[in-house]
Formats: C-alpha cells, structure tokens, sequence
C-alpha cells in the first residue's frame, strides 16, 4: 500500500512525470481506444431518381425493397410514391413495411395496416370521411416523397400525357 502512495506522489509531484503520464494516457487512448469504438459505416449511394411511370399492382409489387435495386415504393389514392428515403419506415422488418410495393389507400383510410390488398382497389365502399382521410394522406406523400406515376388497374394501359410529373387526384368514391 505504502508503495501505491509513494508512486501516485511522485507522479502528482513531478511536472515532468505528469507530462509523461498524460502522453502515455493520450497514446494508449489513440491506440486502443479507436480499435474498439464502433466505426461508422460509410454512407449509402443515393439512388439516381425513378422515372416516371404508370404501373399495375404487379408491377408496383416489385418495388418492395427486397427486389432489384431495393427502391421502395407506396400508391396512395391512385398515385405513387417513392418512399426508399424512409427504407427504415418502409423496408423490411420496418413499422410499415406492409405497404411496400402495395396500395396502402385503404390501410390508411381505416388506420388499420392488416388491410392492405394484393389487387386493384377502387375504394368505393369507403365514406367519404375514409375518402377525406386518403386524400390527406396523398397530400402528406406528395409534400414528402417523390411521386412516380399513376397506379392502373390490370387492364389499363399507361397515359402517355400523364407522364409530366402531374399527381392524380382523381381517384374519387364512385358509385
């Protein structure tokens, strides 16, 4: 114990051993220190913008995040968006993977995730208060999202007029 006291006083004491007691602190912290702090990963490439493009719900299913280049997107009222910014949110194993490469339209209108369709879905047995909710929700992708084209039923064919970058919002309750 004497021994511990006496080492500690002569390095508290001397300017010359706190010096060299602080060079030895600093390298051995650069040394090992960085060996065993995490490093960051380098940042994911952007992926270069989609064109845009009409699709079907077979078409729109490939864009899941899990095919291809991992590009994930959404359709919401008719339109769709690209929502691979928020792969987090809407990639695998995220809060609301469930919608991706789907329509979410009805999930959304009812705010139940369980919901979402595998088919084309005209919404028209939605009320016009669940129709409001959708169109909210469009609005709030449009505001945050990059939007694709229009979302087309299995037999419809792509509107070349439609390809200026124009949301459809026209997806109403019909009936």
């Amino acid at each position: 114990m004497d021994f511990m006291k006496e080492l500690f006083s002569e390095i508290i004491y001397s300017p010359v051993n706190m010096v060299l007691m602080a060079g030895i602190v600093y390298l051995s912290y650069k040394i090992y220190g960085q060996a065993v702090s995490p490093m960051n990963p380098p940042p994911k490439p952007q992926l270069p913008p989609l064109e845009k493009q009409d699709m079907t719900i077979r078409q729109l299913k490939e864009y899941d995040g899990t095919k291809n280049d991992g590009r994930i997107l959404v359709a919401v009222n008719g339109s769709i968006f690209d929502v691979t910014p928020k792969k987090n949110l809407y990639g695998p194993g995220g809060s609301y993977s469930p919608f991706a490469g789907r329509d979410a339209s009805r999930a959304l209108a009812l705010f139940d995730v369980t919901v979402v369709k595998d088919e084309y879905d005209d919404l028209t047995d939605l009320t016009e208060s669940q129709m409001s909710h959708v169109r909210e929700w469009q609005d709030q992708f449009a505001e945050k999202y990059d939007y694709i084209g229009r979302l087309l039923k299995d037999e419809e064919k792509p509107d070349a007029d439609a390809q200026d970058g124009e949301i459809d919002n026209t997806l109403e309750k019909q009936g």
